[in-house]
């Protein structure tokens, strides 16, 4: 089976939860507390949906090809770029899970303050980490895709 289509997946879930996440902070803004709460657990669910697809992409590509990394073929100022944001969205990504499932947990309990302590560091790591998700993929897949 061909899963070499899951990193546009991939790309696409990371792409729906910065939007769902900027959308649960112009709800917050209105003090619309529900709505806000639904598209935040909807954007929670869409990161789960790309750790998912993101494991199962690692699997198949370390099972058929034998390594788990698409080697990133450009150079440059972009290279140079490059490298320092994957290792950002690498050790960030890494703490948005515990961070997200916190800060939900504590809006959830209705523990307001508390949540938008957390929120106010949750919200912009995992925010950054669905873009640069994204940017990583165009950097590999579109800019310098991998030679054959």
């Amino acid at each position: 089976m061909d899963l070499s289509f899951l990193p546009a997946v991939n790309a696409s879930l990371n792409a729906i939860a910065f939007l769902l996440l900027v959308i649960g902070l112009v709800l917050i803004k209105q003090k619309r507390i529900n709505a806000h709460r639904k598209v935040m657990i909807s954007a929670f669910v869409m990161s789960c949906l790309f750790l998912v697809s993101y494991l199962t992409h690692y699997a198949w590509r370390a099972s058929v090809k034998g390594g788990t990394h698409t080697k990133y073929e450009g150079g440059g100022l972009l290279g140079a770029i490059y490298v320092p944001m994957l290792i950002s969205h690498i050790v960030l990504a890494a703490a948005v899970p515990v961070l997200a499932i916190l800060t939900i947990r504590l809006g959830l309990k209705r523990r307001d303050a508390a949540h938008r302590r957390l929120a106010r560091i949750t919200l912009p790591i995992w925010m950054y980490v669905s873009v640069t998700g994204v940017v990583v993929y165009v950097m590999l897949y579109h800019l310098y895709p991998a030679s054959a």
